[in-house]
């Protein structure tokens, strides 16, 4: 394994030399939780530190399955500035906590406990709090409701005691409390946690049931005072009847101002083709517009419950979005598309040629000393071509894509050629997998949002090999490589970077923290 990144000289690079908005903003921001920031853009606000050694490890299920693939996503992590991991847990007993530790020991430093549970589902979605301004973790609880607990970093504040914490309800405690058995059993949180720059957190959530609350499935929206609001999935879809919900495991992402909540919604079912990305006004939930979600070659796009996919708004303000083929799941080798709209969802623009399970991570072109186009941002995406799917022959890659250049889809037969966004960069996996008549399959890519390093200009990627890379954009080679486990099939997970440049993945159910 190759070593050597001098961090000292690369905490000095100018962030000048990096000229997107969005990298500017992410600075002053902690790893909030799923891909990062708001934007769901992925990019670090640290060097990643070289990947020669695994610093400690925990595993974030304590009921993992021990044979076969993990059909399991993984809640993604929250780091604060004072480096105090939050990681998500899978209990024994088949419900959620959070737990606190010292990023740089491993150490334990609290637990909190949590009475949620998941919405109904096939493949189990993600237990996914957000930490909000740095200072206050909000997590899912029962019935819709949401916990927080401030004084992040420590077990105990300067008086001695923990730090402030209680429940939130966005229709209303006293209506919570009144009817708490019942609620319980009707409303569950169905996405990731998404915290703004104000302090305010919005969320999906499913109601399966008539319930005293009045509340059909929807988002919801908790301000910094408590006060919650919400609004149903179908109204944001222009009241179309065959939209129920909010897509599983869909986290919504803000505008870069702030201003604007975009979010999928579908009718519920596992693979669904009634999908719209929507948005809304962030502080009314007031439905701002909706499109309808197509596979580029014409027929409504399939959108599976299955899958960890959120939008993505880039620093331009355009809006990605990953989908499945349509039929589903062959026509394509079950790679799906991923969508790429303008900030009001009024224009469709190139797609990408991989969207299933898949959220993309920004890369500022600088990076790419090899890109000679116009754009000023490129995006990452795994590219995986799954061995026997279709044509699919197992050669798994990543992707660096121009969302403005072009080229022919090479995965879609003659009789539809689909124009997709350009080829920048791929890489492949590198261990092969044996199948019978397949001599080039390697094991898949399994990330569903990857850390972005813009100081060492790389991407932090992990492999169902058991193996976190990293992918050097300059070499354009897996520069370095650490073993985490023996290898396993399983669901996607993140990867994320630190305040001390550690790097965090989930590999086989374990939470490993490598670095120097």
């Amino acid at each position: 394994m190759l070593s050597g990144f001098l961090l000292p000289a690369l905490a000095l690079i100018s962030t000048a030399a990096i000229s997107t908005a969005v990298f500017a903003q992410s600075l002053n921001v902690p790893w909030s939780g799923y891909a990062h920031d708001p934007q769901h853009t992925a990019l670090s606000a640290t060097a990643a530190q070289p990947l020669n050694h695994i610093h400690w490890s925990t595993p974030v299920d304590l009921n993992a399955p021990s044979g076969g693939a993990l059909f399991i996503h993984y809640g993604s992590l929250s780091v604060t500035a004072g480096n105090t991991l939050l990681v998500p847990v899978n209990t024994a007993s088949g419900g959620f906590e959070v737990l606190a530790f010292n990023g740089a020991t491993g150490a334990g430093v609290y637990t909190l406990p949590s009475d949620y549970s998941s919405p109904p589902h096939n493949w189990t979605p993600p237990y996914t709090p957000a930490l909000s301004l740095g200072t206050r973790l909000y997590y899912p609880g029962a019935g819709g409701t949401v916990y927080y607990r401030d004084l992040v970093n420590a077990a105990n504040g300067p008086n001695g005691q923990p730090g402030a914490s209680g429940q939130l309800v966005f229709y209303g405690k006293s209506v919570y409390t009144a009817n708490q058995m019942a609620l319980n059993a009707a409303i569950q949180i169905s996405t990731p946690i998404t915290a703004d720059r104000f302090g305010d957190i919005f969320f999906g959530f499913v109601a399966s049931q008539p319930n005293a609350a009045g509340v059909v499935s929807g988002v919801a929206r908790i301000g910094p005072t408590g006060a919650g609001s919400w609004v149903s999935a179908k109204s944001l879809a222009g009241n179309d009847a065959n939209v129920s919900q909010v897509t599983l495991n869909c986290a919504p992402a803000l505008s870069n101002d702030q201003k604007t909540v975009y979010v999928a919604v579908s009718g519920g079912t596992e693979f669904d083709t009634n999908g719209y990305l929507v948005s809304l006004n962030a502080t009314t939930l007031a439905p701002v517009a909706h499109t309808q979600l197509f596979d580029p070659r014409g027929p409504r796009a399939t959108i599976s419950s299955d899958s960890s996919a959120a939008p993505m708004v880039g620093p331009d303000g355009d809006v990605y979005y990953g989908v499945l083929e349509n039929p589903c799941c062959y026509t394509h080798n079950d790679r799906g598309w991923m969508l790429h709209y303008n900030s009001t969802l009024s224009t469709l623009k190139t797609p990408g040629s991989f969207g299933w399970d898949n959220t993309p991570s920004v890369v500022p072109a600088s990076l790419v000393p090899s890109y000679t186009g116009t754009s000023s941002y490129l995006i990452l995406t795994k590219y995986n071509n799954y061995v026997g799917i279709g044509s699919g022959t197992g050669v798994n890659q990543v992707a660096v894509l121009d969302p403005n250049g072009t080229m022919t889809d090479e995965y879609c037969s003659s009789s539809c050629p689909v124009t997709v966004m350009n080829e920048v960069l791929t890489v492949t996996g590198v261990t092969p997998e044996t199948v019978g008549g397949y001599p080039n399959a390697v094991t898949e890519w399994c990330i569903n949002t990857t850390a972005i390093d813009p100081f060492t200009k790389a991407a932090i990627i992990n492999s169902e090999d058991g193996v976190v890379y990293r992918w050097d954009f300059t070499s354009n080679t897996l520069l370095q490589r650490l073993t985490l486990t023996a290898g396993r099939g399983e669901a996607y997970t993140p990867t994320a970077i630190g305040p001390d440049g550690t790097v965090y993945a989930i590999n086989d159910a374990i939470l490993f923290a490598a670095g120097n």
